[in-house]
């Protein structure tokens, strides 16, 4: 049995843990995927928001930020109603807050990867780490990529959403040393 990192304990976690978190992702659609799934997480569990990735999936028509920044209010208040999402009105009028704050920074530096990415010089941070309770819930990194977003008219990214955000697109590797997905990711960077 793999010795996973302790979060992921859970059979749901597995495949998320072991494919995607700590994998550094280049792709736009992905990268906004991610800044609406960590923001909905905000105050709820991982695992819950999991839960409902595909409910997102069909609400964002699969995360198509053009889509997405043109939900009027209508849409917004449709969304209140989808039991496949978390129906929280500030987490929904957010989703589409980002949506054009993801595409206004798209257009200004080529991709929203180029911009991210810059928060880290272009590869990954590695950590070395060795207990759950050494892993940082925020960094300078988190802290500078949280007011750039903040400027830029994000809303649900402060600087622990930015830093789980990081994990989870692989800006940083904080897979424990004793799980094989450490060794995995470092060699992805």
């Amino acid at each position: 049995m793999m010795k996973r990192c302790p979060w992921a304990e859970a059979e749901l976690q597995h495949d998320y843990h072991d494919t995607e978190w700590g994998v550094p992702s280049h792709d736009d659609r992905h990268l906004f995927e991610m800044i609406i799934l960590e923001g909905a997480q905000a105050g709820l569990s991982w695992a819950t928001i999991l839960n409902r990735r595909e409910g997102y999936r069909e609400a964002y028509q699969n995360f198509d930020a053009t889509l997405v920044a043109n939900y009027d209010d209508r849409k917004k208040a449709r969304l209140m109603l989808d039991p496949g999402i978390i129906r929280n009105r500030l987490k929904v009028e957010a989703s589409v807050l980002n949506a054009r704050a993801f595409l206004a920074t798209q257009a200004e530096f080529g991709s929203f990867d180029r911009y991210l990415w810059s928060f880290v010089g272009g590869y990954p941070i590695q950590h070395n780490l060795t207990a759950r309770a050494k892993i940082p819930v925020s960094t300078p990194e988190s802290d500078a990529l949280s007011k750039d977003l903040k400027k830029r008219g994000f809303k649900f990214v402060g600087t622990t959403i930015c830093y789980a955000f990081m994990q989870a697109t692989g800006m940083v590797n904080d897979h424990l040393v004793t799980c094989p997905q450490h060794k995995v990711c470092a060699k992805l960077a």
